[in-house]
């Protein structure tokens, strides 16, 4: 039970990238050019990543190739630019231009790896990554575990959902499941208007949800999704003390001059948003509760992953650990050590 509270305590945390995504790509998509009022603002917000990219991230947005973004939350105060804990979530976004494509890609936060640079502290959760190294690291983790490039990441505080939805005037959602949860009650197939309060008491749920923090993972996603789809209504977002407010709680390797580029060029891409995440199952490693993916599933993010940045398919990363707590390998790989050790 004790487990049981400590992971919903998360769900609240976990909703932060709805504000991420929100007020990353609500300015991508709908034009930071018109709201020079807020570059001060969104300048605050720049930290160097403080590793060498796999990719000229400033030659793709120059010539309107498709890019990657790892979003991170947590919910430990104010950032500033000091913050080192554990990320509580994290999702892959990439933006195609060319296809007028967005995907979005749930990474589980206690996803077991091993973090490259701190082999001596593997296996690890994912979201031990950025305590560990900061962005740099948490980029060469998630790298490494599906072996696709990230290009900028975005990290933001949970300090805003409720009033990121209340903003554009509440969402439109139709629930996947019927359930009652901190004074709402919510109805499967029903299309429901929800503000801040009601929008985040729908992402929070886990008890109810048979597929538990997946299922919460999915509507998460549904809320974004939704935001993204008033787009009259974003330019709401994009005022100065709004952004103010914010800026605070954000932290990233987006120029301003990126998001201007950004808005004029990969727009059309928030028409059609394409959602997974990596499914896995709990196993207890070291002593440590982990969620353990199979080599299959990696894979099949990795193609979702690299269809949406336009590049060729290619093995996924080794990062992760496998059923038997060792670093993700091939399926045969994986039967072979297992019929070794007695299975």
């Amino acid at each position: 039970m004790r487990r049981e509270r400590r992971r919903a305590s998360h769900t609240v945390r976990n909703t932060i990238l709805i504000v991420i995504a929100v007020i990353l790509l609500g300015g991508i998509f709908y034009g930071v050019r018109k709201y020079q009022n807020v570059k001060n603002a969104v300048d605050s917000t720049y930290s160097s990543a403080g590793i060498k990219k796999q990719r000229n991230t400033a030659d793709l947005v120059a010539n309107k190739k498709p890019i990657s973004i790892l979003l991170m939350g947590t919910d430990t105060g104010a950032l500033g630019r000091s913050y080192k804990g554990r990320t509580d979530s994290m999702m892959v976004v990439t933006i195609n231009p060319k296809t007028n494509k967005t995907t979005i890609t749930s990474i589980p936060r206690d996803l077991g790896v091993t973090i490259p640079g701190y082999e001596e502290k593997s296996p690890s959760k994912i979201n031990a990554a950025y305590a560990f190294g900061k962005a740099g690291t948490a980029i060469r983790a998630v790298q490494s575990v599906f072996n696709i490039p990230i290009d900028y990441y975005v990290l933001v505080n949970m300090g805003g959902m409720q009033k990121v939805v209340d903003e554009v005037g509440g969402v439109d959602i139709t629930p996947t499941l019927s359930f009652t949860y901190d004074g709402y009650t919510f109805k499967k197939g029903v299309k429901t208007h929800m503000d801040g309060k009601k929008a985040l008491a729908y992402s929070r749920m886990r008890y109810d949800d048979p597929q538990n923090d997946y299922g919460r993972q999915t509507r998460q996603r549904a809320v974004l999704t939704a935001i993204l789809g008033k787009s009259s209504s974003v330019s709401a977002l994009l005022n100065k003390d709004f952004i103010d407010s914010i800026a605070n709680e954000t932290q990233t390797d987006f120029t301003f001059g990126n998001l201007v580029d950004l808005a004029k060029n990969y727009r059309a891409a928030s028409k059609n948003i394409e959602e997974t995440h990596a499914q896995g199952s709990g196993q207890m490693v070291n002593g440590q509760s982990m969620e353990i993916v199979s080599h299959t599933e990696l894979q099949r993010v990795t193609d979702f992953i690299r269809k949406g940045l336009g590049l060729k398919h290619a093995e996924t990363g080794t990062a992760a650990l496998s059923a038997n707590g060792a670093a993700n390998v091939s399926n045969s790989q994986v039967e072979s050590e297992n019929i070794n050790a007695g299975n």
